[in-house]
């Protein structure tokens, strides 16, 4: 029951503060990732053996390295389209494949294989400061108090957070609306020497709508949503109209014994105090909980904030 105070005849409800810790999350030393400079709206990267440049919006101070050292540096360099900064094509500068893999992995156990392309929207099918939550769910996964969870990753990309989660023991139920990333995902399980993923092209939204109708549950929830995009029927997804909705519907489908819920957001407008809202707001006072931003800190010295994010568990 929520406490309220009444005035005149009204009644206000008072919300109390959930306990939270607030963090600041980088992924640790990683043998094939490293952020080598950003700056000038820009980001050098290596993955692997090769070295990338890339569009980068936060990235608004100068580069400490000088525009040479890039050049000699990188094997390719994306041109943005002039009115579509997400869409553009490579440049190659020195000789690299199309497609190639790189590996990851941690103290605890958790080994996976990732393969790697360029796109022509700049982006590789990798979010490197994703391998905080990677952690997080080999992590919780591992330490799940009862039978195999069941885990479903909504908006889930190319699914390194879905291919960490069945490393675990997990069973996972990947969704994209996209056919082509899915197959990208199934092709990193198999690389990662796995199998058994369920997996569901369809829209986000719809399909936790069938879900909560159907009675079904998961012990754990990933959302990644992206600011805008598109369903495969032509559904329209806005991040600020319809997150709140979809936090709602995944209360529903949440285990409300034992679970755990991780919410990732990209867009420049929010804050992680916007995410602690969505989640009170819709789960109430929630146990473990942990929200802030995510960064990666480059060689020269400065960090890159890549987003916010919001999770919790039950253990």
């Amino acid at each position: 029951m929520i406490p309220a105070f009444t005035r005149s005849n009204l009644i206000f409800p008072i919300f109390v503060p959930m306990k939270e810790t607030i963090l600041s999350l980088c992924p640790g030393p990683w043998k094939d990732y490293e952020l080598i400079d950003t700056g000038g709206f820009e980001k050098l990267e290596r993955f692997g053996k090769y070295i990338l440049s890339r569009p980068e919006p936060q990235a608004i101070w100068d580069k400490s390295l000088s525009e040479d050292d890039w050049r000699k540096l990188a094997h390719a360099h994306f041109a943005k389209e002039k009115n579509n900064p997400e869409k553009g094509q490579w440049q190659q500068l020195k000789s690299m494949p199309h497609n190639w893999q790189i590996g990851y992995e941690n103290k605890d156990g958790l080994k996976i294989t990732l393969n790697l392309a360029q796109t022509s929207f700049k982006h590789i099918g990798l979010f490197p400061e994703q391998a905080v939550n990677w952690d997080y769910i080999f992590e919780k996964v591992k330490a799940f108090p009862g039978s195999k969870p069941k885990i479903l990753n909504l908006f889930g990309y190319t699914g390194a957070a879905s291919v960490a989660a069945r490393a675990a023991g997990a069973e996972v139920s990947h969704l994209d609306s996209v056919k082509q990333v899915v197959t990208w995902t199934k092709h990193n399980m198999e690389s990662s020497g796995l199998d058994g993923i369920r997996w569901i092209v369809d829209d986000a939204m719809k399909f936790i709508k069938r879900e909560a109708r159907r009675g079904n549950i998961y012990q754990g929830i990933i959302l990644d949503p992206p600011a805008y995009g598109r369903g495969p029927d032509g559904e329209k997804w806005i991040l600020e109209e319809q997150i709140n909705e979809m936090l709602k519907t995944c209360k529903e489908i949440l285990d409300p014994k034992n679970h755990f819920l991780i919410l990732n957001m990209y867009s420049l407008s929010f804050s992680s105090i916007i995410a602690a809202n969505l989640i009170q707001s819709n789960f109430g006072e929630v146990k473990n909980a942990e929200h802030g931003e995510l960064y990666l800190q480059e060689k020269q010295g400065k960090k890159l904030p890549l987003g916010i994010f919001f999770r919790f568990s039950s253990f």
